[in-house]
């Protein structure tokens, strides 16, 4: 932000756009701007994001509202938004996605941890970007601690071209900087099963434990929690309840009392943490940076002091959409130079490059998987298939269904507000107001509490299937958030036996 703040004094840009990949950070970064801005420019920060699905709103009365909010919030000298909100909306046939396009140009754009970008959308966004820089005075700052081989120079099929590092200079030699900066120790060590995770986690005071599935998160939470100072995160808790969590970790660290957390990937992207000891389980190499970041943080201990383990877990398949990537980490990790410092420079790049060059193989890259860009190249200007690149531009590709959950007093009022709201009023405050306690819960499983009446529809006959409410006490706990093992008539297909 410093360095965007001065680049667009010098270069007279017109705001600065920060794109960052959770909406689970988008408020604290917010407040740190907010912060370091003064009482003078409170209102110079704008968040934009929603948890909801625009279209439905556009369809209502008062979509005039909606769409002026939209507007406002991209007209605000800093905008702090999302990856799905950004990089969609270039890609858009939406009326307000697209009204909002003109107030990128001449902006510094900041893609705070850029190794995140969809795998699956990689070329298509890296060609957005390209355009942006080229075409629309727009400078392009892609924020990682692990940088992607995203250069044209990295043989990058269709990547960045002139791309210079602000962390190097005549002065700043990259690796003596990742040397003095180095303040954890990392090692793999092996298969672990449930119970042996468990042991450790009570071995250690202090410790921290990022897994792939939420399920694992539940299970290993469940062997820790009867001692005090345990706590659990994940996606299915909604943002305040997760907030609360967090300061209660962030004390009892500050204190120096037993802190032991299980988590989903979510602490790892900007969550500002710090643990005497990390566990990962296997993922990519970028993510297990990510992981390290919450450890030794703030440098108060020795290297030799501050663990990072690495595990593979026995009892838990690796989710397919991360298989490649902890296949590709195993591989760096298995050479030599690479296996006594993982997070080095030059295993990074290795890591990256195996990744991409798994992914450019075959005839069809993985990195434009529904073949966005040649569909465009071979489209003719009048016939730009506008809204089949809409569709398919996702960066979230699993179906999800956006529920609100009655987390406390200010929540439930809220819903109520909303289920008694006059056709006359507008519904985009309420609707604000009632992201940050919202989740999101796959389709078919949001189908079957549907049926069961544990989820409901707010004024289906007015907002259609817009506002979708828990209804039900016991799918939702303050330890580990959204349960739907809790009720007993739901069930997924790992649990059933078929005859």
């Amino acid at each position: 932000m410093a360095f965007a703040l001065d680049h667009a004094e010098t270069y007279q840009k017109r705001r600065i756009i920060y794109v960052i990949p959770f909406t689970s950070i988008i408020e604290q970064n917010a407040a740190v701007f907010r912060k370091q801005f003064g009482d003078e420019y409170q209102n110079a920060v704008i968040e934009h994001h929603s948890a909801f699905n625009d279209p439905a709103i556009e369809k209502q009365p008062d979509s005039k509202t909606k769409l002026k909010m939209a507007m406002e919030n991209w007209d605000a000298p800093v905008i702090v938004t999302t990856a799905v909100q950004f990089m969609e909306s270039l890609f858009s046939n939406r009326p307000s996605d697209c009204r909002k396009l003109h107030r990128i140009a001449n902006s510094v754009v900041i893609l705070d941890e850029a190794q995140t970008l969809p795998m699956h959308l990689l070329r298509p966004c890296m060609a957005a970007l390209d355009e942006l820089a080229r075409n629309y005075g727009c400078s392009i700052v892609l924020c990682t601690a692990t940088q992607p081989a995203f250069k044209e120079e990295d043989e990058f099929s269709g990547g960045l071209q002139n791309v210079r590092e602000l962390a190097k200079s005549d002065t700043i030699n990259l690796k003596q900087l990742y040397e003095d900066f180095q303040r954890v120790s990392v090692k793999h060590i092996g298969i672990l099963d449930d119970d042996e995770v468990i042991k450790r986690l009570r071995a250690e005071p202090q410790i921290l434990c990022i897994v792939n599935t939420r399920k694992q998160a539940q299970q290993l939470y469940q062997g820790i929690a009867d001692l005090t100072g345990s706590f659990h995160l994940s996606t299915y808790m909604c943002a305040v309840h997760r907030k609360l969590v967090l300061a209660k970790i962030r004390f009892a660290l500050k204190q120096g009392k037993t802190c032991r957390v299980v988590s989903t990937s979510l602490i790892e992207a900007g969550v500002d943490v710090d643990f005497p000891c990390v566990m990962r389980s296997d993922a990519g190499l970028d993510s297990i940076a990510q992981a390290a970041g919450r450890c030794n943080r703030e440098g108060k201990n020795g290297k030799e002091d501050s663990h990072v383990w690495i595990f593979t877990a026995k009892d838990h398949a690796q989710p397919p959409e991360l298989k490649t990537y902890a296949d590709k980490m195993k591989e760096t990790l298995s050479l030599e130079p690479f296996s006594s410092d993982p997070l080095g420079l030059d295993a990074i790049q290795d890591y990256f490059g195996r990744v991409y060059g798994h992914k450019e193989a075959g005839q069809t890259s993985e990195l434009d998987k529904h073949n966005i860009l040649g569909e465009i190249r071979d489209s003719k200007l009048q016939s730009l298939p506008f809204d089949w690149i809409a569709q398919k531009f996702k960066i979230i590709s699993n179906i999800m269904k956006t529920v609100i959950v009655r987390y406390d007093q200010t929540a439930v009022e809220a819903i109520e507000q909303l289920y008694e709201l006059p056709d006359y009023m507008s519904v985009g405050q309420l609707a604000r107001k009632l992201q940050v306690y919202t989740i999101s819960v796959p389709q078919h499983l949001a189908g079957e509490l549907i049926k069961l009446g544990a989820l409901q529809y707010v004024q289906s006959k007015r907002f259609g299937e817009q506002f979708l409410v828990l209804e039900s006490d016991n799918l939702y706990t303050d330890s580990i958030g959204f349960n739907p093992e809790a009720n007993p008539l739901i069930m997924s297909g790992e649990d059933c036996v078929w005859w």
